[in-house]
């Protein structure tokens, strides 16, 4: 049975601002709620690598390993760069779809998948996040785990569509100004940037 506590501090975890909810949400305001959905899918499905690697021990590794995690770090760090400055670059040039978004679905969750396989931090976060709630009384605590990821993974896309869907609530008050629209998009790039570098000056 799963803790209380798991449960709130899963929540708390999944609803802080971080890179994958500022791409959700983006996706939600500029493309529709479908290209929202497909970001909190590809973001969710990017944590799959750092949980198997948690379960398996090999976050450890990279969390003894300077050059491993320098090297996940600064390729991580790098692409969330390239995303910002290819959205500040857009900046204007990217029109509210009605009849869906622009790019297809499965390059929404390819994007939001690499989002998150490319931040190492998640490995060392897992390693010490899902050890805290596994019982030690537990027959089975790599099954235990298991279901901790799979439930985690599952709060992950329920918040995670639900921030795509609330940006999308508010797209109808965005058309009426293009102004707005540049200043989103702007707004996005440039949090998606600062992440980006803050990753890139991460310490292990």
């Amino acid at each position: 049975m799963l803790s209380t506590e798991f449960w709130i501090t899963s929540l708390v975890v999944v609803l802080v601002p971080g890179t994958g909810v500022i791409y959700t949400v983006s996706t939600g305001l500029l493309m529709g709620w479908r290209a929202s959905i497909a970001a909190a899918v590809g973001c969710t499905l990017g944590i799959v690598p750092h949980l198997t690697a948690c379960i398996l021990g090999l976050s450890a590794i990279v969390h003894m390993s300077a050059v491993a995690f320098q090297s996940i770090k600064y390729v991580g760090a790098a692409y969330l760069v390239y995303l910002a400055w290819s959205m500040w670059r857009e900046t204007g040039s990217i029109r509210f779809q009605s009849q869906g978004p622009r790019m297809g679905a499965w390059q929404i969750i390819v994007k939001g998948l690499l989002i998150n396989i490319l931040n190492p931090k998640l490995s060392i976060f897992f390693l010490a996040f899902l050890p805290l709630f596994v019982p030690a009384e537990a027959n089975s605590p790599t099954l235990q785990m298991l279901l901790l990821s799979a439930v985690f993974m599952g709060i992950t896309l329920v918040i995670f569509i639900v921030y795509g869907l609330c940006a999308h609530s508010v797209r109808s008050s965005l058309t009426r100004s293009a102004r707005t629209v540049r200043r989103v998009q702007r707004t996005f790039a440039f949090a998606i940037g600062v992440l980006g570098i803050k990753l890139a000056l991460t310490e292990q």
